[in-house]
Order: structure tokens, then C-alpha cells, then sequence
């Protein structure tokens, strides 16, 4: 299904965006996964892909940085000759009511989400332009569309990213490249189990489906708007949240 494609992945190294990389790997695709802090997950996550008979290279680059960003795109392009996926996944979160969050919490939140995915699409622009094809996929939340308590810092970067792509999608869906946002819901990470079981068993009775999401769920609908399959859908936002969001 992507056999050929070289897929960029930012925060590859765990969780949803480990198990992007590993199903794209699935599908045949070449796997650049970028890192931030955690080089032995990085390694993982490339010992998984190579177990599925694809290449895997492993990139530190903080995505806030926009210079780091830039460095990532072209030393990715230069060792896979080329980039034709790029999966904005790379977010961070600092929860806390509004009267308690730092102007530093807001920032880092939003730097690294919502400018983050702005500056891995601001180095790969010129290539997918050039080469006039191309699929760009930002993991968003419905955070993004319904808000959530303790979240401003993250809704309005995951709010800010739904934006982003329909614009995206605007202007380059003349050159056959395409732009979608994929809008997880409660998803089972190392980041919710830290949350305790009390507060999983509460959130599931909030969806309808009764069960926490698992990260193959969201990487399977990525898999799909990276594929052919998909190449008339563009500057859309797809809920994989269970119905929690309806």
C-alpha cells in the first residue's frame, strides 16, 4: 500500500506515533522517525520497523525549534532520497485550570504542538511543491473541536492545528498534495495509564463505545490517508474517539 513512500514521523519514539511508524512500516513504507529527548524509545521504535524488512532512520530535532525542523527535513530527504508522508504527532501536555497555568505552560504546549507542525510543514512544503505529490497528516484531538477542562493550553493547539490544516489543504491542493487532521479520543499511552484505573474506568462511561481507544486505532486511519486510496480526500478532520465526541 505505501511501498516506495518514505513517511516522517514526529514524536515516533512512543505511543500513537510508534504505532504509526510500525503500521506504515506494515504497509511497506520507509520510516524517518523523529525524537526529542528519549533515544532509547527511538531505538525501539526503529528496531520495530526494521523487523518489517523496511529502512528506518531515528532524528533528534525539537520540533519548536524552527532551525532544527529545517536540518531534519533535509537530512531526512538527503539519506531517503526523498519524503512523500509527513505525520505531525509530536505534542506535549501541562494540564492545569487556567487560573493555575504559566504563561511557560501555555507556551511549551502550543510550541510544540501547533508551531511544531507548522515548521515540519514549512521545510517539507518546497519538496511535496516540487514534486507535485505529497501527504501531510496532523494529529490533532478532540480537545481541538470540543475543549476540555485543564486543557486551554492544549485545545487551542490542537484547535490551532485543524486550522492549519484546512489552510495547508488549501494551497496545495493544486499540486496533488493533500492535507487531514486525524482527531484521537481517549487513547490507552503511557501518558493516560498514568492517570490511575479510577479515572480510566470513569472516562470510558463518557464513550460510547465503553473502551479506551488503543494507538493502532488512530494508526490505522493514518495509514489509510497516506495511501492512494485516499487521494481525493483532502482538509478534512476525522474523529477516532469511540463516539465521545458525536
Amino acid at each position: 500500500m505505501l511501498r516506495g513512500k518514505t513517511a516522517l514521523i514526529t514524536g515516533a519514539s512512543r505511543g500513537i506515533g510508534r504505532a504509526i511508524a510500525v503500521a506504515m512500516a506494515d504497509a511497506g513504507a520507509d520510516i524517518a522517525a523523529v525524537y526529542c529527548g528519549n533515544l532509547a524509545a527511538a531505538e525501539e521504535t526503529r528496531s520495530e520497523v526494521l523487523k518489517r524488512g523496511v529502512r528506518c532512520g531515528i532524528y533528534r530535532c525539537d520540533v519548536a525549534d524552527f532551525n532544527q525542523c529545517a536540518e531534519t527535513v533535509a537530512k531526512a530527504a538527503a539519506d531517503f532520497s526523498q519524503l512523500d508522508i509527513l505525520v505531525n504527532n509530536a505534542g506535549v501536555t501541562r494540564d492545569k485550570i487556567t487560573l493555575a497555568m504559566t504563561e511557560e505552560d501555555f507556551d511549551c504546549v502550543v510550541d510544540t504542538s501547533l508551531k511544531g507542525a507548522f515548521n515540519m510543514i514549512k521545510h517539507i512544503y518546497p519538496l511535496f511543491m516540487r514534486r507535485r505529490a505529497g501527504r501531510i497528516i496532523n494529529i490533532s484531538s478532540v480537545s481541538g473541536l470540543m475543549g476540555n477542562i485543564g486543557q486551554a493550553n492544549y485545545s487551542a493547539a490542537k484547535a490551532g492545528m485543524i486550522g492549519l490544516t484546512k489552510t495547508i489543504a488549501r494551497e496545495l491542493a493544486s499540486r496533488n498534495v493533500t492535507c487531514n487532521a486525524v482527531a484521537p479520543g481517549f487513547i490507552k499511552t503511557d501518558m493516560t495509564d498514568r492517570l490511575g484505573a479510577a479515572f480510566i474506568e470513569h472516562a470510558k462511561e463518557a464513550i460510547p463505545m465503553k473502551r479506551i481507544g488503543l494507538p493502532e486505532d488512530v494508526a490505522a486511519l493514518t495509514v489509510f490517508l497516506a495511501g492512494d486510496a485516499a487521494g481525493y480526500i483532502t482538509g478534512e478532520v476525522i474523529k477516532v474517539d469511540g463516539g465521545l465526541y458525536i
